[in-house]
């Protein structure tokens, strides 16, 4: 089940690219601003430590987060991780949470949507939140932590 959820993200994922072209060259026409983006950051090669054993997590992984909304309004947003060559083989994440900020357009983080840690390890964590409506424009944010460490940050900025 976990596999095809993580396919049907990576579906959407390339889904909402294409889509997202399209709009952009429909320029001039008359409705509501919707809006959706999706953008990875880069997770570089580090070790930890579960259990007192050492887990290397070679290059190869990102932090992929999909936002969509019109102004304010958030309908949905995900975050996960996706790994590609060697490390989708060989990637284990161990004790780890994806947080959501979001921040003023002064870059002050104004609130954080904490996510559970995750004791299990997994190749391709993943997270949704909630539909919501932010206070302020600026951007929103997810943030990958490993065993309390944050490993990786992608944002996407929320303007009229």
């Amino acid at each position: 089940m976990r596999m095809h959820l993580r396919h049907s993200v990576r579906d959407l994922v390339a889904t909402v690219g294409v889509l997202t072209l399209i709009a952009a060259g429909s320029v001039g026409t008359a409705g509501l601003a919707h809006a959706s983006a999706t953008g990875s950051a880069a997770i570089g090669s580090f070790t930890y430590q579960v259990r007192g054993a050492a887990v290397k997590i070679p290059v190869g992984c990102f932090l992929t987060h999909t936002i969509k909304g019109s102004g304010k309004r958030i309908t949905s947003q995900l975050a996960g991780v996706d790994c590609v060559g060697v490390a989708a083989t060989f990637s284990q994440f161990c004790n780890w949470r994806i947080d959501f900020a979001y921040a003023d357009t002064n870059n002050k983080t104004y609130r954080t949507s904490r996510g559970a840690t995750h004791a299990e390890c997994e190749g391709a964590p993943l997270r949704n939140a909630a539909p919501q409506t932010l206070s302020v424009y600026g951007k929103a944010c997810a943030k990958l932590y490993i065993s309390g460490t944050l490993r990786a940050t992608q944002c996407h900025f929320i303007t009229k």
